[in-house]
Parts: structure tokens; sequence; C-alpha cells
């Protein structure tokens, strides 16, 4: 435990009887904000300790997911303020390319109007002002929340600052030979009219039908199936397989494409498979990736049949059909000419989804901008394979390198308008000329700039040091950089994560963007199930912390959060996260009535009553703990703890406990007091960083000092009771034997009951008046006659249960765990004194069979002594 060394000011006025989270949350936050709490000095001597935050997308508000891993990265953050390093958290926002795009064309046709009627740049200029709105929301959710991010150091993927970063790499990749320019087969979205990249496409079973076409004539006849029939007309060959005896006769071989006055050949590729279908392919190199490599390796002619739009552009019938329309009419015009040998329908088959809007991928051939990833991919993979980033948990280091290691060049060009302008320009006799940040453009007649837009992760890709100010050699990057912990979940390992590790080693000179990639699952409903606006189960977190308060909603989140796996959450749960809110504020207002204090030094600890040194044990062993399961990122494991610490031994146990002492007063009760306000300071510390607000209030009370965001993290003192803990765990075992006894018979928790404690002999006996406090046992009296005794720890309680048992009831009860001890008993014995058994059994197995025969022995006794206090029937 570690002493606070702020300066105390004037203790808060006292605590409202009931804790009231809108009343304290915002006025909390503003006030953190405004003292500089969360503001990081590149210029400090501390350590640093930096996060930066995933941005989310401008496209709309903050979802349960985003609440989630901000919940964590605020509690890491915090706690390593507290614990003297200079903490910076910085914040910021991506402009999503396609999806913003999409979210502000849709509200020009609810006008009437498309963005070519605006022009781009007046079509930009709308985009920008829905980022003002929609990005306002985000940082207003955020504070709400509780974030203690750097306000001051708020960055934007299109800010003058990245977008110098983005201009700066691209010229150093273009220069080094790591950009280039090729036609290729992309992913091509028909809505959104622009390539998306291969982790774009979200694949699904489709309903389709797959039909074999008969190709050629007579002897030279061939049968290809397709699920895309239209794609035909594109047809430049048909490929077997070199080995395949059936077809060694046609290869070279001309044959006559249907529906066309083309004829195609026949060649062989290894990439065909004999043994599905027929063993015959159809090639079609510019709306396929697979026949593209087919068309490379033979010289194949690549024939594009349809426009951005997907309308067939071939003339003759099909001209001017969506590729829908034209796939049933070619089916049709093939079934008439006898074509058609086989069809299958409905034939599931996995499809390419667009995953903005949801329209079919369209495989096509297109010139495209392009990174070359192998020497990137390697480094990336690297610095995880030699220690330098650790990922966590270390099962998921498999689809990292699955992954990185099987990386296809990323094609970057998007045909947008909303974005990072490719910094290239062509010139009138075919000059390429590709600028820096502070390079002119070049001037002259039919000088003009490439029209397409940049992927938004190839922006994202540098947020680790673009935020901190690269491609200059600020202050910040040289205090920040390497960033420390990468929060974010694991389904973007693809999308961004790798992005990043490739960017931050060629940019930075080998130095890795963060040391430590934390990987989250996903936010999930109460049952398991993802969240999705067609299941209905979507929550606003907003909604949540209007009803209990952003603590709950945090506590909630970070309880669920096991490293690496999806985390279910329902109202229930956040509702119970508000109570426990609850508790600790109405725990803290007792314990300031009571005299709760931190000033001074802790008593000796021979002044300590053994519940006191208890509490300090189970105190120091919770720091411990908690530490642990922070390195370990156990966010999960971290909550359970303090949550069980603080409920379950501080409020039930060590205040119950010490309530005879508080009421007796005298010296002893400000011993406690004193315990007690230790107790809680620490308490509060240690739950801060998940749950700020409530601890916030209770400890500014508690201690009359500044704030916990800038206290000092509890450290573990290396005391230790283990006698005092087998004490109090005495109690504990005793307590819980007579409620159980107390539940059984129907009495209320509260009911008081006369009861003659015998506790001569044992640990106990110094505590009778705190047992009897705590379970509402009177004294005997002159009438009182004991209707059950219950042997427990070596002591025995008579209870004057008179009107209120049902004996008979009771009798049966006791007589039923008599046998169940027992049976125990008998095949304990029987285990034990069986030669051959003992002979191979190991030591650990023979110890717990004894263990067991113990145990069923004294539950005997214990259960023929009640037998024999039980009155007659």
């Amino acid at each position: 435990m570690t002493e606070n060394t702020q300066t105390p000011s004037s203790p808060d006025s006292e605590l409202p009887t009931a804790y009231t989270p809108a009343d304290v949350e915002g006025k909390l936050y503003e006030r953190w904000v405004e003292r500089g709490y969360f503001t990081a000095d590149p210029a400090s001597e501390k350590p640093p300790y930096t996060i930066v935050i995933p941005p989310p997308n401008v496209t709309g508000s903050l979802h349960l997911g985003h609440a989630f891993q901000h919940t964590l990265m605020d509690a890491l953050t915090r706690r390593k303020r507290m614990q003297g390093y200079e903490s910076l958290w910085l914040p910021g926002m991506d402009h999503a390319g396609i999806a913003t795009q999409n979210k502000v064309e849709q509200q020009l046709a609810e006008e009437g109007k498309s963005r070519h009627d605006l022009g781009r740049e007046a079509f930009v200029e709308r985009v920008w002002q829905w980022k003002e709105e929609y990005g306002g929301k985000i940082l207003g959710q955020m504070r709400r929340l509780g974030d203690g991010v750097d306000w001051s150091r708020e960055r934007f993927t299109m800010d003058e600052g990245l977008s110098k970063a983005v201009q700066t790499i691209f010229k150093k990749l273009f220069d080094d030979g790591l950009i280039y320019r090729a036609e290729r087969i992309i992913n091509w979205c028909p809505r959104c009219l622009t390539a998306i990249s291969d982790i774009e496409v979200e694949y699904q079973e489709d309903a389709g039908e797959l039909v074999s076409i008969k190709y050629g004539e007579g002897e030279d006849t061939l049968v290809v199936a397709t699920t895309r029939a239209e794609t035909m007309l594109g047809d430049t060959a048909v490929a077997v397989h070199p080995d395949d005896e059936r077809y060694k006769h046609l290869v070279g071989k001309l044959i006559k494409l249907p529906l066309t006055d083309r004829s195609i050949p026949v060649v062989a590729d290894t990439h065909v498979d004999p043994e599905f279908g027929t063993g015959c392919v159809k090639v079609t190199p510019a709306h396929d990736p697979n026949d593209f490599a087919i068309g490379q390796r033979h010289n194949l002619p690549n024939m594009t049949i349809m426009d951005e739009h997907g309308v067939i552009t071939v003339h003759g019938p099909f001209l001017g059909l969506d590729r829908y329309e034209a796939r049933s009419a070619v089916v049709g015009a093939l079934r008439q000419q006898g074509r058609i040998v086989a069809e299958k329908r409905p034939y599931l088959h996995s499809v390419g989804h667009c995953s903005r809007c949801s329209t079919t991928v369209e495989p096509r051939l297109s010139l495209q901008w392009w990174v070359k990833v192998e020497t990137l991919a390697k480094a990336a993979g690297d610095a995880v394979r030699d220690g330098r980033v650790a990922i966590h948990p270390v099962e998921m280091e498999k689809r990292y390198f699955d992954w990185v290691d099987n990386l296809n060049d990323w094609c970057i060009s998007r045909q947008l308008w909303w974005g990072h302008r490719i910094p290239v320009w062509y010139g009138p006799d075919g000059e390429v000329v590709c600028l820096g940040p502070d390079d002119e453009a070049p001037t002259g007649e039919g000088w003009t700039q490439d029209t397409d837009v940049l992927d938004t992760w190839f922006s994202s890709g540098l947020w680790p040091f673009s935020t901190l100010g690269w491609p200059e050699k600020t202050p910040d990057l040289a205090k920040f950089y390497s960033t420390d912990v990468l929060v974010t979940g694991h389904d973007i390992i693809f999308f961004w994560v790798a992005r990043m590790m490739m960017f931050g080693l060629y940019a930075m000179d080998g130095e890795v963007p963060f040391k430590t990639i934390a990987l989250t699952g996903l936010v999930r409903d109460e049952r398991g199930k993802k969240m999705s606006k067609s299941f209905g189960n979507v929550v606003d977190p907003l909604d949540w912390m209007d009803k209990y308060g952003s603590d709950a909603v945090r506590f909630t989140l970070a309880k669920g959060a096991n490293p690496g796996t999806d985390v279910p959450i329902g109202e229930d749960w956040v509702q119970a996260s508000s109570k426990f809110a609850n508790k600790i504020w109405n725990a803290t207002r007792f314990a300031l009535m009571n005299g709760a204090t931190i000033e001074g030094e802790l008593p000796p600890a021979e002044q300590l009553s053994a519940t006191d040194r208890w509490i300090l044990s189970r105190l120091n062993k919770t720091i411990a703990q908690v530490d642990a399961y922070y390195e370990d990122f156990q966010f999960s494991k971290l909550s359970e703890a303090l949550y069980h610490f603080a409920w379950d031994e501080v409020f039930d146990w060590y205040v119950e406990l010490s309530k005879t002492t508080f009421f007796a007063g005298g010296e002893q009760a400000k011993v406690s007091a004193r315990v007690l306000g230790e107790v809680l300071d620490v308490m509060l510390r240690l739950l801060h960083p998940v749950v700020p607000f409530v601890t916030e209030t209770l400890w500014t009370t508690l201690t009359g000092r500044e704030s916990l965001v800038i206290a000092d993290w509890p450290t573990d003192s290396g005391f230790r009771d283990d006698a005092a803990e087998a004490e109090i765990g005495s109690i504990q075992t005793l307590t819980k034997e007579v409620r159980r006894f107390r539940k059984e018979q129907g009495l209320d928790d509260k009911q008081k009951v006369p009861a003659r404690l015998d506790l001569t002999g044992t640990v106990l006996a110094a505590h009778e008046a705190a047992i009897r406090q705590v379970l509402r046992l009177q004294p005997e009296g002159d009438s009182f006659s004991a209707t059950a005794t219950l042997p427990v720890a070596g002591a025995t309680v008579a209870l004057d249960l008179s009107g209120t048992i049902d004996v008979e009831a009771e009798r049966k009860r006791l007589t039923k765990d008599l046998g169940a001890a027992e049976k125990e008993k008998a095949q304990a014995e029987a285990k034990l004194g069986n030669e051959a058994f003992l002979a191979k059994a190991p030591d650990n197995v023979v110890d717990k069979i004894k263990g067991r025969l113990a145990k069923a022995e004294a539950d005997i006794a214990r259960i023929q002594a009640q037998l024999e206090t039980l009155p007659a029937a």
C-alpha cells in the first residue's frame, strides 16, 4: 500500500443518502478535463505509457463494442497514470471513405440528387459537414463514458498533419518501388462503384444455380459447369489438366464458343482439378482471379464484358442487360440451342458481398494502385516471432501468422471522392509524377491528378505514429512512440493490425508500433447472439448509461472481458453492477458515520484485532492479485476479484464483524476506524480505473484530497496474517452453517433467535459479541430451551426455536443427511481397505480419499449431535 502524497483539500459536502449517477458524472468529467489530468507532457521525466484509440468511424455513434474497448483502454491508462507513468491515451476518428461517402450519398438521394449533381469539391464539403455533426456526437459519447483521453491531441485521419503523413509515406513507398500501378482482377462493388480489398468482402451461402454447358461441336465437345453463365460471353479459353487422358487430343485445338461468333483454344493447366466435375474449366480472365492467372500463363486475351454497374457491354442480344438479367437470358438461349446438359437449383455456394452495402461483389479486371507487401509482411511477422511484439492471448498468434504469411499485394486505390487523393500526376506525354507534401504540383496544359483516393486502411495504418507528428521529429514522437498496448477486436487483425505493423516498421526504421496487441472478443447479447439491427437486439450504450450510470455499464463490460473471447451482455447484468455501485456508496456512508479515517499511520499489528489483521491481509493479497491480472489483461478476473473483495469481505464480513466494536466506542473503535479508512482508501483506488465516477466521489469525501485520477496506485506492503485469516475463516464457517440451518427452517435472516454459544477453547471465544451481531442471536435468557444444537468449527451453537421449527421435518432432513454421510464413509473405507487399490493408486489420490473419510466422520458426528438435541415428537 502507498501513501497518497496529494495536498489535502477541504472534503466535499456530506454524501447524499443515495447515489444518483446523473448528479455526479458530467460535472466530475469536466472537472478532470479542466484540470488537465489527462493531458500528457512530452517533457516529463516520468516513463511514458501510450495507447492510441482505434479511431471510430464518423459514420454514426458509438456502439457497445466501442464502449467495451474504451472501458479497457481507460482502465489501463488510468492505472498507469496512478503508478507514476506519463500516460497518453490519444483520441481521434477515421474518415471511413466508402462508409461515409455512402451515408452522404443516401442523404443526397433523399433530396433527389447525386454527388455528380454537386461536383467533387461541393460533395467533399458536404461530407465535411457530416463529419462535424457525427464526429461531435461520438466525442460527446466518449465523455459520457468517462474516457480519460488527451483531448488536446485529438486527431482525424484527414487532418492536415495526418494528410502530410499519408503523402510522405506514399512517396517513400513509390520511390522504393513498393507502390505500383497495374491491371489486375479486383473486387468491385457495382453499388459503391469502387474497388474494395479482399478483407472488405464478406462471404455467405447464396442459393444460385449450377448449369453444365456443352462447348464445341461433334467430337470436339467439352462440358463446363458454372454458377455465372453470363460470364461465358467473356471466355477466352477452356482449360483441362495436362495429364487428363480424356482431353489430351483437344489441347491446342480451337472450339466454338456458344452464342458468339468466336472460337477459343483448349489449354492445359495444372490449376484444373481433373477429379472435380467434368475436369473442364471455362476461362474468363477479365472476371475471375484464378482465370486471370491462367490467362497470364497462356497469353490469353482479357475480354471485359460488363461496365462498372454490372451491365453487359458486349454487342448482341444481351447488350444493356444487368448481370442477373443476362444470366437468365444466357441460360435461356443455351437451353434453346440444346447446350444445357444439366441444371441444379437451388445450388448453395459461397458468394462475396460488399461489407458496406451487401451488394454481390463482381471480380473485375481494373487498372489500380497496389502496395507490394512481401517484404513488409515478412517484417510484420518477424516482429512477433522474435518477441518484439506480443500478441495476447497467445492463441491468436496463429490467425495473425496465417494472414501476414499469405498476404497478397494490397489494392489501395478507391474510386471515391471522399478520402486522401492519390498524389500522382499524369502529363500530356505519358509522364507520371509522384508528389510529396512539399512538392509543387506540375502546371501547364494536359497535367491531371489521379482521380482515385486511397483505401481508408492506408491512412489508419499510419495511426500510431502519424498522430504523434510523423514525419516531423516531434517531442511527442520521441516520448510516446512506440506505443505500449493496442487494444482492439480480433476481427480486425487483418484490416488494421497487420497494416499498422507493416507501415510502422517501415516508416520508423524497424521500431514496432506497439509492444503488445491485446485482442478482445466482440460484444454479444445475453444469449450470445451477434448484435444486429435485423435481429432487433442492438443496444445504445447511452440508454443504459442514462438508466444505470456509466460506472455500471463499464463494470459490466469489464467483468465480461476474457481475452480474445466474445462478451455477452444483458440489461440485468448492468442493473446488478448498478447495485454494486450503490453498495459501495452505502458502505462508505456507514464508514464515514462511524469515524473511518485515513489520518495518521496505521497502528502496529499488536494493537489490531484479529478482524483488523484479517482484512489488511486480504487487502494486500487483493492488491497483488489485481496487479497480476492487469499485467495479463485479465479484466474479467480482476473485476471479479475486486467485486468479491469489496462486497463479500469488506462489506459483508469486515463491516458486520466490526459493528460491535464501533457501537462500543473507545480506543479499539478508533483503531478499527483507521483500519476501515485504510481499506476503503485502497479499495477505491483499486476500483477507480474501472468505475471512476462513484469512486472519485467517495474517495475525495473520505480523504479530503484532490482527485483519485492523480492519486497513487496501491502497492502490496507484504503484510500477511495467516493466523488471522484462519481465525476469521472459523467465524465464517460457523456463520454460514447457522445461516444455512436458519434458512432450512424458513427463518428470516433478520429474525432474532435466543442462543447459547459454547466457544470455550476455540479462537471464536473472543468474537462472541460479533458472532451474535452477525447472526442476530440474542442472549439465552431464563426460559431458554435448546431445540437444536449445531456443532461447528469446534464450537457448539444451541438455538431455541420454540414455535418456529418443524421438528419432524428437521429430523427427517438430518436422517437423510446422516445416511448420505454414512454411505460416503463406507465407500471411502472400502477403498482404503483394498490392498490392490492402494498398491496402484497415486499418493495424492489416496490422500484425497482419506480426506473424504475424515469429512464423512465429522459430518456423522455433527448430525448425530443435532439429532440428539431435537425435542421429542
